[in-house]
């Protein structure tokens, strides 16, 4: 099965560089990966044109203009430039686990869409992990990372010490988590995607990767945890582009989409089509 990898980058060629050195240590190989750029700066096409010479993977770079937080209208853009029948969703601060794609594939089924986690690293960590420690990928052994300085949380650990299949399976059934749409790690069909129009492009961070996973419930599709299965560690970093005002407007969308049993949005991917729009050429 063909994955189309989608990522969410702006304006973080270091963590961007992390991220896709871990997809170039993945065991499963039949993929591509669409960069999805809300309008990064020359350094992030640089490297992304870098990596492009040596990737066994074909990299589609879709692009727009920095006209503030668009997240999900270039995540619509890539969805449409994406040739995968299945895709699996992340950020350019989450590296994957080497196994991490062929954990999407083994739980993937139709009527389901995969809720996956991550590892939080702390920000001194984040810096301290290097390419080689990806690609030796000792960056996720716990240890290893207590060295570098990350503190101990017992249950939160489970993620990375958790070896055998029969307790990951049973972490998986119990945590008291939902399993809903969660940006930085989850996995669908294209074709759910699209019948529910993908993202509502009015909402800006925070919680617009749940509204996607809401219409999706209301539109038949169910979830699947596999929080403790596909892993990656998230790379922290400051976060400027986070205001109030867009959580509480976020927060209308998806109590309306809720309330009203909303399948569809009008503010997603069939839009009029822009003329001059260059991102997907």
């Amino acid at each position: 099965m063909y994955l189309s990898v989608i990522i969410s980058t702006y304006n973080q060629p270091q963590w961007l560089e992390k991220v896709l050195y871990g997809y170039l240590q993945q065991t499963y190989k039949d993929f591509e990966v669409v960069i999805a750029d809300d309008g990064s700066n020359k350094e992030t096409f640089d490297l992304i044109e870098r990596i492009k010479s040596f990737a066994f993977y074909p990299i589609k770079h879709v692009w727009h203009p920095d006209e503030g937080f668009r997240k999900c209208t270039i995540l619509n853009k890539a969805i449409i430039a994406s040739t995968g029948t299945y895709l699996v969703f992340t950020d350019g601060d989450c590296v994957p686990r080497s196994d991490f794609l062929q954990r999407h594939v083994n739980f993937h089924e139709p009527g389901f869409f995969l809720s996956g986690g991550m590892y939080r690293l702390n920000i001194d960590v984040s810096h301290k992990i290097t390419i080689d420690d990806i690609q030796s990928q000792r960056c996720f052994s716990l240890s290893y990372l207590r060295g570098l300085g990350q503190r101990r949380r017992f249950l939160k650990d489970l993620k990375l010490s958790l070896k055998k299949p029969r307790i990951i399976a049973i972490m998986n059934s119990t945590t008291p988590t939902i399993a809903s749409w969660n940006g930085h790690n989850a996995s669908g069909w294209k074709t759910d995607l699209l019948e529910v129009d993908g993202f509502d492009e009015r909402m800006k961070y925070g919680g617009e990767d749940r509204e996607l996973g809401e219409r999706l419930f209301n539109n038949g599709i169910k979830s699947k945890q596999i929080r403790y299965s596909a892993i990656c560690l998230h790379l922290e970093h400051k976060r400027g582009y986070v205001t109030k005002e867009d959580w509480i407007n976020n927060f209308k969308i998806r109590r309306e989409t809720r309330k009203e049993r909303k399948k569809f949005t009008p503010f997603g991917i069939q839009r009029p089509i822009d003329p001059t729009d260059s991102s997907m050429k």
